[in-house]
This record gives structure tokens, C-alpha cells and sequence, in this order.
């Protein structure tokens, strides 16, 4: 909602709030359409501002809501800026092996960055984003470069490791590019012929930077980042101190975002679902500390939040428990509920 002055109120506004005179006479009832009686009756009973809804408030869902604000739209147009100049810069690079500047990556990435508040908020925003097909492995890139700056703040690296995180986010999957679009984003379960080769985008990635002057972390993620702590990863099966640890932390942003984004098989996740998920796999395939920290800081951010629950209750998020972070204690209407103790129970959307 925003404050409008009387002398500035035009007819088809909607008041967003109950309007009262000094005293305390109802003049105007939330919802009320503005008209040129109303606002005659406004002057009669001296009212100098009133409380007008603006597009977001009339929106009915909370994704509606988020992309009709103006914090939102701010954000996607730094977002959609920086990812048309991310497309051209890789463009380049493949087409005419053009080095690609990380200094000019990073204040890619800062433009975006200083449109929008907290790493929490960033999270928010980015999945309410609406790619369109042909930038979808780019943006993925460019998102993964924002979500591992975050994470990697999160983390209190120092600001060069910082640095050299968010620019593996920008380069770790160019490997995809070097593949038919038809098989990245294919809408079905992929059989075992087409698995195979979307796993080459790590060796064409490791193969296309090899030979760039980049930091040696991030040419290892290209190769790198599907390999897990516990030797179940590819390409090279490799294990724990095998494994670099910048791949390490990409494993954790490429997975969130991957469950963050859209697919043609399902919506993307919640916050909630997202952790129960990672705590599902167990904390043997990733780096356990790092993940850790990560997922109590999104689950603890998600606090006081409106929700409703699998079974169609509505409640807020009232208490993170540390022993299970994706079964908080939501508290509706009629009770507090522990989703410890309702494994059938989970968050399902966000309100």
C-alpha cells in the first residue's frame, strides 16, 4: 500500500485501509472505490491522506504478489541487463574464443547485486524469475554465480575465496552450452544414451577453460562439481579430500538451484522441501560443515513466514528445531504444531 494525499487521489484507486475522521466516525471502509463523491466526502471530514492499494496488494498470489512489486521488477531488470551482457560475453568466448574477463564478471555480478537487500532476499527473488528458453542455461549459470556468493558470505570466506566462488558459478556448467538444447532442458526422464551424454558437459566445460588464465579452482569445478564426497559422483569418482573444495561448494549451489528452479516434471521447491531433501540424501555426499551452516541459515531465514502446510492448513513458522531443520513448529489458528511428530506433514507453500 502507499499514502496518497486528498488533492491527489483520482477515481478507480481502492483504499487499502479503513478510513476514520478525528473522530473516529467510519467514513470509508477498506476496498471502497475511489470516486469524485467519496473524495467531496473526504474534504467534509478534513482528511488530508489515505491508504491506497497499489498492484501488489491486489494480487491474490504470493507470486503474483513478489512480481508486481516494485522491488521485484527493480531487481529483474538489473537481472535482466547483467544476463544479456553474461550471454554475449560467453557468446563470445565460444564462437571466437574471446578470453572472458572475470573482473568484468564480477561487476556483472555486483550490478545485480546492489538491487536487491540480503542474501535471504536475493534467494527469494531469484525464484520468481521467468527465463525465457533460449537464455535458460545462461541464467542458470548467472544464478549459480549469485547463489554461491551469497552461500559463500554465509560461509565468512575471505573475500578473495569470495571472489573466486562466485566466478565458478559463472563458468562451472559452460560445458551445457556445448550441448543440444533439446537434451539439457528435455521435458521427460532422460534414458540412459542421453544421460551419458548430458554427463560429458563436465569434460567439454574442463576442456573449453583448461588453457584460459583463471584460477585453477575454477577450472577444477567445471570438471569437478558432480563428484561427491562419498565417491557416487562423476566423472571420475573421486572422494572427499579427492575432490577440490570449490567443487564442494558448487555441489551445494548446483543442487539448491536445481531444486530452486522450475521443471517441466514439478514446481520449484520450497525452502523447506529444499532442506529435507538435502537431509534425505545424507550429509556423506556433500561437504557435511559447509551444508550445515547453509541449510540452518535458509531454514532460520524462512521464520515468522505464512505457509500452508500438505493437508491445507495455514500456519506461521514459529520455531527452527536445529535436530530436524526442515520440520519447524508452525503455529495456525486452533494449535502449535512440532512437524517432528507428523513425518506425513510438510510445508508445501509459501503465502
Amino acid at each position: 500500500m502507499k499514502s496518497v494525499a486528498r488533492m491527489a487521489l483520482e477515481a478507480g484507486m481502492i483504499l487499502g485501509e479503513d478510513v476514520y475522521s478525528y473522530q473516529n466516525v467510519l467514513v470509508a471502509k477498506e476496498n471502497t472505490v475511489v470516486d469524485n463523491p467519496l473524495i467531496a466526502k473526504l474534504a467534509r471530514y478534513s482528511i488530508m491522506c489515505v491508504s491506497i492499494k497499489e498492484p501488489a496488494d491486489m494480487e491474490v498470489t504470493r507470486y503474483e504478489r513478489v512480481r508486481a512489486s516494485k522491488s521485484f521488477k527493480n531487481f529483474e531488470a538489473a537481472y535482466e541487463k547483467n544476463l544479456k551482457a553474461y550471454k554475449y560475453m560467453i557468446d563470445d568466448f565460444l564462437k571466437k574464443q574471446t578470453p572472458v574477463n572475470p573482473t568484468f564478471l564480477l561487476q556483472l555480478h555486483d550490478n545485480i547485486r546492489k538491487s536487491i537487500g540480503s542474501g535471504e532476499q536475493l534467494l527469494d527473488m531469484l525464484c520468481y524469475l521467468q527465463p525465457r528458453e533460449d537464455t535458460l542455461t545462461y541464467a542458470h549459470c548467472l544464478n549459480s554465480a549469485l547463489i554461491g556468493n551469497v552461500f559463500g558470505t554465509w560461509l565468512s570466506l575471505p573475500e578473495d575465496d569470495l571472489k573466486t566462488l562466485t566466478l565458478c558459478g559463472f563458468f562451472y556448467d559452460i560445458g551445457e552450452l556445448k550441448l543440444p538444447h533439446r537434451l539439457i532442458w528435455k521435458q521427460d526422464k532422460l534414458n540412459e544414451f542421453e544421460y551419458n551424454w548430458l554427463k560429458t558437459h563436465t569434460t567439454l566445460g574442463y576442456e573449453l577453460v583448461k588453457d584460459q588464465d583463471l584460477n585453477t579452482h575454477i577450472k577444477n569445478c567445471t570438471l569437478l562439481h558432480h563428484e561427491r564426497c562419498d565417491g557416487s559422483g562423476y566423472p571420475k569418482k573421486r572422494k572427499g579430500e579427492e575432490i577440490d573444495r570449490f567443487s564442494k561448494y558448487i555441489a551445494i549451489v548446483d543442487s539448491y538451484g536445481a531444486m530452486t528452479s522450475d521443471r517441466a516434471f514439478r514446481d520449484s521447491l520450497t525452502p523447506f522441501q529444499v532442506i529435507d531433501n538435502f537431509e534425505k540424501q545424507g550429509f556423506e555426499k556433500y561437504d557435511a560443515i559447509p551444508l550445515q551452516l547453509i541449510l540452518k541459515k535458509i531454514a532460520y531465514a524462512q521464520s515468522g513466514k505464512h505457509v500452508r502446510l500438505s493437508d491445507g492448513t495455514e500456519a506461521d513458522v514459529s520455531l527452527i528445531n536445529e535436530d530436524k531443520l526442515s520440520s519447524p513448529v508452525v503455529k495456525s489458528k486452533e494449535t502449535i504444531i512440532d512437524l517432528r511428530q507428523y513425518p506425513s506433514l510438510e510445508i508445501s507453500a509459501f503465502l
